[in-house]
């Protein structure tokens, strides 16, 4: 479990206190600048110029150097494509915990499930400098993922994602999902910033609604996202639909 007790950063995220537990999904939604990208930074272990208390697990996250932490949670934050040139498999060897060493089987296997879930087995020998936009994010996502895997890195206990989807089409969009369902499967938990507000519907477990760095809301789905909260947040109009007894999200 990811406790988190009266954390803030500044005047750009003020106090909050969530728990991140095993196997749960995540997700953090608010307008720009609301304070998401902050606080998954900051949850990461990345910056410090925090105050309030972050565990992981029961550890200090402020007590974690860098090669501890790495074992504990892997970051995928909005970044720019590195100027330096790899094939993928190369970058994706990067990517590996140091406890995998000597688990060539295990490797091997997650490589295969990964490959296949994030549709990248035949880029394995390309150039990263080379893939589309969405080509090298299934990469990035698979190179955290193997970070975590718990077959290669029994410590690995939560996933960070910063606005996975954006550089992602509609299909693409679809093998993010069913890749955060499996690792969550897994017994990891999930934390992602997310603009699709019916994809959170759908998929998350808990919901951190900010704004203007305030958390405004917690908890599930149905109970953050009514349009009457989503409505004072986003500063526009939103009705509730169901179709085929699905509830959809309508903004303007």
């Amino acid at each position: 479990m990811i406790q988190i007790k009266n954390l803030s950063v500044g005047v750009r995220l003020l106090p909050l206190s969530i728990e991140l537990k095993q196997g749960q999904v995540t997700h953090v939604i608010g307008p720009n600048g609301s304070g998401k990208s902050t606080l998954l930074e900051t949850i990461s272990g990345i910056g410090n110029d925090y105050q309030g208390d972050i565990n992981i697990d029961g550890q200090d996250l402020a007590e974690l150097s860098l090669q501890d932490l790495s074992l504990h949670r892997a970051y995928l934050c909005q970044s720019a494509r590195p100027a330096f040139n790899l094939e993928v498999f190369q970058y994706l060897a990067l990517s590996l915990p140091s406890s995998s060493h000597g688990l060539d089987a295990e490797i091997n296997a997650a490589l295969q499930e990964l490959g296949q879930m994030l549709d990248i087995s035949d880029k394995l020998h390309r150039s990263i400098q080379t893939l589309s936009g969405g080509e090298w994010q299934r990469v990035r996502l698979a190179g955290m993922c193997l970070q975590i895997w718990p077959t290669l890195n029994p410590y690995g206990k939560l996933l960070i994602l910063d606005e996975p989807a954006a550089p992602l089409d509609i299909a693409q969009e679809a093998l993010l999902y069913k890749l955060i369902e499996r690792v969550a499967a897994k017994g990891i938990a999930v934390i992602m910033a997310n603009h699709d507000l019916n994809r959170t519907l759908r998929h998350a477990d808990q919901v951190l609604l900010l704004n203007k760095g305030v958390l405004q809301a917690s908890g599930s789905a149905e109970h953050v996202l009514t349009p009457e909260q989503l409505e004072l947040v986003f500063n526009t109009p939103v009705k509730s639909c169901s179709v085929d007894a699905q509830t959809y999200l309508i903004f303007g």
